[in-house]
C-alpha cells in the first residue's frame, strides 16, 4: 500500500510539473524589460520568450509577434527550444509508462508485476532526466539575462530582469524530478521485497537448529 501511495504521489507531480512545462514553454514572459536609470515612467514593457516577445503599453494593450525565422535566432534559444520540446515528450511518454506500471490500474493485468513495477521505475527515471533537462534552458536564460544586467557595457535599454515565467520553470523542474524519485522508488521489483520477510525466518530457523544442536553434544558429554 505505501508504494502505492508513493507511485500516485509521483504521478501526480509529475503530471503537475509537465503542465507547468509545458506553460512556461509556450508563455513569452522569460525576459522582462529592466527598469534602470532612473526612469519614473515607462511607456512600454517588452516581454521575450522562446517562441515570440509581446509589447505591452500603458493604455493596456498587448501586442504579440512570433520570431520570423527560427535559424536567425540565437544558438543558445535554439538550443533552450529543443531542450525544452524534449523535455516535454520525455515526460508524455513517461507518463503512458507510469499509467501502464502503477499498480493500482489494470493495462497490462494483474499477473504481470515484473513487467509492471519495471515499466514504474523507467518511468520514474524518464521524469528525471526530463526535470534535467528541463532545468538546463532555465538555468542558461537566468545566467545570461544576470550577466547583461551587470556588464556595463550593455546599454540600458538593452538589460532585461527574470521572467515569472524563470521561476515557474524551476518549480516545474523540481516537481519533474521529486515526482520521477518517488515513482522509481514506489515501484520496486515484488521480488526485493519478498525477500527480507522470508530470510529473515530461515535466519531464525538456522540459529535454532545449531542451538538445538549445541544443548544435544552438552548433553551427550554430561
Amino acid at each position: 500500500m505505501a508504494s502505492t501511495g508513493l507511485q500516485l504521489m509521483g504521478l501526480v507531480l509529475a503530471l503537475l510539473g509537465w503542465v507547468c512545462g509545458a506553460l512556461v514553454c509556450a508563455a513569452p514572459l522569460w525576459r522582462v524589460s529592466a527598469f534602470v536609470g532612473g526612469e519614473i515612467v515607462i511607456a512600454q514593457v517588452l516581454w521575450e520568450g522562446l517562441w515570440m516577445n509581446c509589447l505591452s503599453q500603458t493604455t493596456g494593450q498587448i501586442q504579440c509577434k512570433t520570431y520570423d525565422s527560427t535559424l536567425a535566432l540565437p544558438m543558445f534559444t535554439q538550443a533552450a527550444r529543443s531542450l525544452a520540446v524534449l523535455s516535454l515528450l520525455l515526460c508524455l511518454l513517461a507518463i503512458i509508462l507510469g499509467v501502464s506500471g502503477a499498480k493500482c490500474t489494470h493495462c497490462m493485468g494483474d499477473n504481470n508485476q515484473d513487467s509492471k513495477a519495471r515499466l514504474g521505475r523507467i518511468s520514474g527515471v524518464l521524469f528525471i532526466v526530463a526535470g534535467l533537462a528541463y532545468l538546463i534552458p532555465i538555468c542558461g536564460t537566468a545566467y545570461a539575462i544576470i550577466r547583461d544586467f551587470y556588464d556595463p557595457n550593455v546599454a540600458a535599454p538593452l538589460k532585461r530582469e527574470l521572467g515569472p515565467a524563470l521561476y515557474l520553470g524551476w518549480g516545474a523542474s523540481i516537481l519533474l524530478l521529486v515526482g520521477g524519485a518517488l515513482l522509481h522508488i514506489g515501484s520496486p521489483p515484488p521480488g526485493a521485497r519478498a525477500m527480507p520477510i522470508i530470510g529473515r525466518p530461515a535466519k531464525d530457523n538456522q540459529q535454532t537448529v545449531a542451538t538445538g544442536e549445541v544443548k544435544q553434544q552438552e548433553k551427550s558429554f554430561v
